[in-house]
């Protein structure tokens, strides 16, 4: 049995848990290729104008997926309790894409305030293919347990360089763009030819990040927005300069941004990606940019 997932939007958050959970039940999993232009030019050929292009990119791995799998795995991520929650598009994606494309959905559910977590949701899903439930039990504690030592070495190593004596730049984004092959890979590409070291906003302890954010920022209640502020507030003594890298209209990121723009005295550069715009101007920006931070060291 074939296994769908789209390298985007939900990918990046516990992929190497939900990825490894499903080689242990023994299913074959399908990964969508690496982003590429045209990847976006077919999700925004079924997206409406409103939608951001994290959410473009995610329509066109939907349909990269669409004839290479049995199903194609999209939970719905509605909060992780009430003082933490999503944007609304991880909602509500499962029904835009089953009201797009005719495709087979294994969905599950995470919204703490009802206690549907993601075990459970990924028990379930193993329900409906009929897997006894002792293996799931197994294929969950191993993938787990191999997902958390993975997470905290990034993190022991993402630490370390933002320790290190180094250049060192902040990223400011999602999982999402900062990895993707067309929004954000390209950017720290650049930014790495310059000699800048790179810190990461979401290799940072998750529970840290948000206590830390819901003392400095009192009426913030996204929690991937909390992570990154919180990220933030760790680093910006340590750190040269902070790049906020957004999907356009990303309505989160134009707001906490800002704020953490304002309130901020280090050098930064806010990049905003959309589905129209190439690689042009962006390395001018970028020399400019560094250029400003050594001449300040």
């Amino acid at each position: 049995m074939n296994i769908g997932i789209p390298r985007a939007l939900f990918y990046y958050y516990e992929k190497d848990l939900i990825i490894e959970f499903f080689k242990e039940l023994g299913l074959n999993v399908i990964i969508s290729d690496k982003t590429s232009k045209k990847t976006i030019e077919v999700g925004t050929s079924y997206a409406s104008d409103e939608m951001c292009l994290a959410v473009k990119n995610y329509l066109g791995h939907i349909y990269e997926l669409m004839d290479k799998t049995d199903y194609i795995l999209i939970p719905r991520i509605d909060n992780y309790y009430v003082s933490n929650q999503t944007c609304t598009n991880f909602l509500a994606l499962r029904d835009i894409v089953t009201n797009m494309f005719n495709l087979n959905v294994l969905d599950y559910n995470i919204a703490l305030n009802n206690k549907q977590t993601l075990k459970k949701g990924l028990y379930e899903v193993s329900k409906k293919l009929g897997i006894d439930k002792n293996r799931v039990k197994k294929a969950y504690d191993i993938s787990n347990k191999k997902y958390k030592i993975k997470r905290e070495k990034l993190i022991y190593n993402n630490i370390k360089k933002l320790n290190s004596n180094c250049i060192k730049v902040l990223i400011i984004s999602h999982s999402y763009n900062i990895y993707d092959n067309v929004i954000g890979l390209p950017i720290i590409d650049l930014l790495k030819k310059e000699n800048i070291e790179i810190i990461y906003s979401d290799l940072f302890d998750s529970d840290k990040c948000i206590k830390i954010a819901e003392k400095e920022y009192k009426d913030l209640y996204w929690k991937y927005s909390k992570e990154t502020v919180g990220a933030y507030e760790i680093s910006k003594d340590k750190i040269n300069g902070v790049v906020f890298l957004s999907a356009f209209p990303c309505g989160l990121d134009s707001l906490v941004n800002e704020v953490v723009i304002l309130k901020s005295r280090l050098p930064y550069l806010n990049i905003i990606i959309d589905d129209i715009n190439g690689d042009n101007g962006f390395e001018t920006r970028i020399e400019s940019f560094v250029d400003i931070i050594k001449n300040s060291v």
